[in-house]
């Protein structure tokens, strides 16, 4: 029996199959156990043996978007009747809504700041990306060793510096300063990334375009960013996951009016102990946007991955 050499077999195919689904599925269970949580009450939350079937509530939702304080049961019962669904379950808590929750603000606050910076993180990153490809850069291998080296470093080595350099310019606690940061960061891995990417288009077509009459510019703009849009979306998707998710600087620099999803879900507490359901129904919420923007760009990120893998 003859084997191909570039073909797997029957077998190698289905272990291979096996150990995605295997993979997918130790993957998921977390998150789907968050959703999951999301729906439940306060006491099926924390019950022990967890619960795998429970009777749905979105008692999380409402205490995610809701400030609520305990009163006696002689107030309670000199209020008017509950006029929705969500003050009729705060009752039942034997509680009242006070106001809504700061939680809208903060998710606002990630999306400006993570939209913002990974924008300016892969317009600069195309920029200096394309210089470093197209033109003779003096010393530019150790250019590209410096921008790399920025991303190895610790931000725990760099918190207390950048603390007080923006107490002194007036940064802290502001959408530009936390966009700012976070680009500086990214950038380094927009660079490396795009400067692949671009390596990969020849030269050829931007000489065509110039002898056709084309500035600089426009070639850049109309022949070589069309075709680098693989690696654009690719780069925006990982830059975006990181201003996302990033929690130390959030902590550090943001208190109140730029203040993050990521430092204010933990701090969502009920009265009377953490309310896992509203801290499971943040969570929740915050994965959709990301999830979103993925799946929009999932034919170029996968593209972008292997982008370059086979050479003609």
């Amino acid at each position: 029996m003859s084997y191909s050499v570039t073909e797997s077999s029957s077998r190698q195919k289905w272990i291979a199959g096996t150990l995605v689904i295997l993979y997918a599925v130790i993957t998921l269970v977390p998150l789907g156990w968050i959703m999951i949580t999301g729906f439940k009450t306060p006491p099926d939350s924390i019950s022990y043996p967890p619960k795998v079937f429970f009777e749905p509530s979105v008692e999380g939702y409402v205490n995610l978007f809701t400030t609520r304080t305990r009163v006696s049961k002689e107030t309670l019962e000199s209020l008017p009747p509950p006029t929705n669904f969500a003050e009729e379950i705060v009752r039942n808590r034997e509680m009242v809504i006070a106001g809504p929750s700061k939680f809208g603000q903060r998710f606002m606050n990630s999306v400006i700041i993570g939209f913002g910076s990974t924008f300016l993180s892969v317009f600069l990153g195309t920029l200096a990306a394309y210089a470093f490809s197209r033109f003779k850069i003096p010393l530019a291998d150790d250019l590209l060793f410096f921008i790399l080296s920025t991303r190895m470093m610790p931000p725990i080595a760099v918190a207390i510096p950048i603390f007080l350099m923006y107490r002194n310019l007036g940064l802290s606690d502001t959408h530009l300063g936390m966009i700012l940061l976070y680009t500086a960061v990214n950038i380094s891995l927009a660079v490396w990334l795009l400067k692949g990417f671009i390596d990969e288009i020849p030269r050829e077509y931007e000489d065509a375009a110039l002898i056709d009459g084309y500035t600089r510019f426009q070639a850049f703009y109309k022949v070589v960013l069309p075709q680098a849009a693989t690696g654009i979306a690719s780069t925006a998707i990982f830059c975006l996951i990181f201003s996302w998710n990033e929690y130390a600087f959030a902590v550090l620099l943001t208190s109140g009016t730029a203040q993050t999803a990521p430092p204010f879900i933990p701090t969502i507490i009920g009265v009377g102990g953490l309310d896992w359901p509203a801290v499971a129904a943040g969570a929740t919420l915050f994965l959709i946007p990301v999830m979103i923007f993925t799946i929009m760009l999932r034919k170029h990120l996968l593209r972008g991955i292997t982008f370059g893998a086979v050479r003609k």
